[in-house]
């Protein structure tokens, strides 16, 4: 039986949707963020798969953006600042010359209007809010709607946007996951699996060069299967770059029926990632610091993966890579759809 409940704590509200098999997703109204997901292995045990704080007072500064909606447009922009029609719009620069996932009033860290909802075969969260033309220095009134469906395979989550100006828009959700369950382990030994044959270079500021590397023969080649773990200790610059691990975004070469896979062989979980997004920026937790108080254990370097279903910022400029711009008038329809799954014993 589907079911939402929710629980008040102080001035936030962390609503839990929960299917027939016992997977269950708990979300805040503050941040849409996403503190648990209740997952089984591969002998039935129900453990956390998320990243999340033991202490929600922490959720507060989040400097690690665990389980948050991003937006208005997930990433780094270059110089925070870009241009639009002959104008240019100058954006906090939160990161150091840059401006990073929306800055410091990003949706992370507002307050979302909740509408629970359930039918026989799903339950859902549906969060909206209006961001206000000139908001954190980006043009145009916003309606933004989130909607977190669970039905007994697949979370869904939904992005859904209208604007009276133009504007960019790239939204994700920053969950980190980690499929040993309960944080036993880090993810070193996750095998990823990614539907690309290019990823986007950096430069030693983290931002893009503009050039999009072919991932034959890199510690990048994701599309047979990779142990995180390869990428960790490898000597490859672009690994190097970002702290020994992975923040890079990979453009999608959509020939497979999933865009990404997760596994993790103890546990036998599996999740499987579809989304309308043109790729994913992989995070692999290179800049989570130890000694953090999560929910089930400390933290540590590598502790979680994120699959971040996005657009490219640094399409704002530069041509190769795919828009991001909303125009008056039109939709923003974005989808990722996770779907849980365990290997055979």
């Amino acid at each position: 039986m589907n079911i939402v409940t929710n629980k008040i704590l102080g001035k936030w509200t962390e609503y839990t949707i929960s299917n027939d098999h016992g997977i269950s997703v708990s979300a805040l109204d503050f941040g849409g963020i996403i503190t648990k997901i209740m997952a089984p292995d591969k002998n039935g045990k129900l453990e956390n798969i998320v990243l999340g704080y033991k202490d929600y007072q922490d959720y507060e500064s989040n400097p690690h953006y665990f389980g948050a909606i991003i937006g208005r447009v997930a990433g780094r922009i270059k110089g925070a600042s870009f241009e639009l029609d002959g104008r240019t719009y100058n954006l906090e620069a939160n990161n150091g010359e840059n401006h990073l996932h929306g800055g410091s009033g990003g949706f992370h860290q507002i307050i979302w209007k909740v509408f629970p909802f359930k039918t026989d075969s799903e339950a859902g969260l549906k969060l909206t809010y209006k961001s206000a033309d000139g908001a954190g220095g980006y043009p145009g009134n916003l309606d933004i709607t989130v909607i977190y469906t669970l039905n007994n395979e697949q979370l869904i989550i939904d992005y859904l946007a209208t604007t009276d100006q133009t504007t960019p828009i790239s939204l994700t959700n920053h969950s980190y996951f980690n499929l040993s369950g309960n944080l036993k382990n880090t993810i070193h030994d996750h095998r990823v699996t990614i539907d690309s044959s290019r990823f986007v270079e950096f430069d030693k500021d983290l931002i893009p060069t503009g050039k999009l590397a072919d991932v034959e023969g890199t510690p990048f080649d994701f599309r047979s299967g990779r142990i995180l773990r390869t990428g960790f200790d490898h000597c490859f610059e672009q690994n190097l770059i970002v702290g020994n691990g992975y923040d890079h975004y990979f453009l999608f070469d959509h020939t497979s029926e999933f865009q990404a896979i997760i596994e993790e062989p103890d546990s036998g979980r599996m999740i499987s990632v579809k989304t309308n997004q043109p790729g994913l920026v992989m995070y692999t937790a290179n800049a989570l610091e130890n000694g953090l108080q999560l929910t089930e254990s400390i933290s540590r370097k590598h502790h979680g993966v994120c699959l971040e279903t996005q657009g490219s910022p640094a399409s704002l400029y530069n041509d190769n890579f795919p828009g991001i711009l909303l125009n008056a008038g039109d939709r923003y329809e974005k989808q990722t759809i996770f779907t849980f799954q365990v290997l055979k014993k």
